[in-house]
């Protein structure tokens, strides 16, 4: 038996730690916009959230940012659902084993980029957070 064959892909709750520990990893750069935020994991998004995205396959999205946002509570809107990250199991574990990179690895690049594009942050702004959370 190979050592491929012995390995166990992480499950959901696996997931969930690994992504509370790097949310926990990513707060000096990110502190303020993740205050609070809880993260779900799900085997796949459903098929609501797959027609809203615009994706062609339930693999195309790995993650997702829901509800209020910082910038609506600074600015004191009300009437929105709480904000929450999901990460999506089937995905993420497709894409990191195509990907070469490690599990850490991508599962802190979707948290940045959709924190990041929730809250506004550009491009670079996000590849500089990247950057400064060592592997």
């Amino acid at each position: 038996m190979s050592d491929a064959a012995k390995l166990i892909a992480p499950t959901l709750d696996d997931l969930a730690a690994l992504g509370e520990a790097e949310l926990k990893r990513l707060r000096p750069a990110l502190g303020r916009y993740i205050d609070g935020v809880p993260i779900q994991v799900a085997e796949f998004p459903d098929d609501e959230v797959l027609q809203e995205m615009g994706c062609e396959t339930p693999f195309d999205l790995l993650g997702l940012y829901t509800g209020g946002s910082f910038l609506a509570e600074q600015r004191g809107e009300t009437g929105t659902m709480p904000a929450m990250i999901f990460l999506y199991r089937r995905p993420l574990l497709d894409y990191w084993c195509e990907s070469g990179e490690s599990l850490r690895h991508v599962v802190r690049h979707v948290l940045i980029h959709e924190i990041g594009h929730h809250v506004g942050l550009s491009d670079d702004d996000m590849d500089r957070i990247e950057a400064s959370v060592p592997d």
